[in-house]
């Protein structure tokens, strides 16, 4: 498998006042395309930093950081953004979504910065709803969902626009034991069956154990990140 994220001698601080506070120190990992990638580590380790900065949501203070080839801390804010919104997909553990919104209206939300007709949007909406089980369920609101079928339709949003990667932040902090698993069991099968490259944060031993390989942090360093 290719390399889809380099990330090299990266170090990230944040300022309070006049004092620097280091996040993350000197990290150096690849990931590659295909894989599923869990990011462990105690709180404050720096897991969730190390996500937002691979999202371009963040710089960071040194290093590189480059996404199927391209340097992410090169781009402007503009294309940053058009970069983020084609090439990334994100899944929170809250699930984001906006309540008087259905689920098809919230999993179109990514394409309406896209030049598609509404009919193609069509098309794209109800294939990532069928992919995540959810064909007989589009025009529900939130809140007539359940917890996993509300993190389901996260996770149609995160694919709709087919993206290079899948960012997932504690996704299955919010769900209890039956709906974790079946979420779990869907990013599982989309890593495999579809090739969906994941990078999760969790703190759960147990959705670690879904990933095909654990990086664990601490402190800010990389301590494990063993294929």
């Amino acid at each position: 498998m290719s390399a889809l994220v380099e990330i090299r001698e990266l170090s990230k601080s944040y300022w309070r006042g006049s004092v620097e506070v280091p996040v993350l120190a000197d990290l150096s990992l690849t990931i590659r395309a295909g894989e599923f990638v869990a990011l462990m580590g105690p709180s404050g380790s720096g897991k969730s930093t190390l996500l937002n900065l691979i999202a371009g949501l963040d710089q960071p203070s040194s290093g590189s950081l480059r996404i199927g080839g391209r340097e992410i801390g090169e781009l402007h804010e503009a294309a940053l953004d058009r970069w983020r919104n084609r090439s990334i997909g994100f899944v929170f553990q809250f699930y984001n979504l906006v309540p008087v919104l259905s689920a098809f209206e919230n999993v179109e939300v990514p394409l309406l910065l896209w030049p598609l007709s509404r009919p193609q949007r069509a098309l794209r909406v109800e294939a990532a709803l069928r992919i995540v089980g959810l064909g007989d369920r589009m025009d529900h609101r939130p809140g007539e969902l359940s917890g996993g079928e509300q993190q389901r339709v996260a996770i149609a949003r995160a694919l709709v626009t087919d993206p290079v990667l899948v960012l997932a932040d504690e996704p299955t902090g919010d769900l209890d034991t039956k709906n974790a698993t079946e979420v779990l069991s869907l990013m599982q099968r989309l890593n495999r069956g579809a090739g969906k490259t994941f990078v999760m944060v969790t703190h759960d031993p147990s959705a670690a154990g879904r990933a095909s390989r654990v990086v664990r942090l601490e402190k800010g360093r990389l301590v494990d990140a063993a294929a």
